[in-house]
């Protein structure tokens, strides 16, 4: 059975950027921590040095992924970096 797995590729405002990771981390390990649906949420970062974030998220089944969209820890996140984006591109895939 397919796992529900969300990149998200982020385009950062270049003078924000210390204060995206400072957020989406913290988020990406508390969604580890207390979602035990949350297989696997990687936090990467270009190597050029480009303003670009990439979250790799990995889901044990769809109820795991739903609840994760449902969570109040998303919406919080979503309102803390919301200015500090200028685009975000979301892809689901099956891993």
């Amino acid at each position: 059975m397919p796992k529900p797995t969300l990149v998200v590729q982020f385009q950062v405002k270049p003078e924000r950027m210390a204060d995206f990771l400072a957020v989406i981390r913290p988020h990406a390990a508390g969604t580890l921590a207390d979602e035990p649906g949350c297989e696997r949420f990687d936090v990467l970062t270009a190597a050029d040095g480009s303003p670009t974030v990439i979250l790799v998220e990995v889901y044990t089944d769809q109820a795991a992924y739903d609840l994760h969209r449902a969570s109040e820890r998303l919406q919080r996140t979503r309102a803390a970096y919301q200015d500090m984006i200028e685009g975000r591109t979301l892809t689901l895939c099956d891993f």
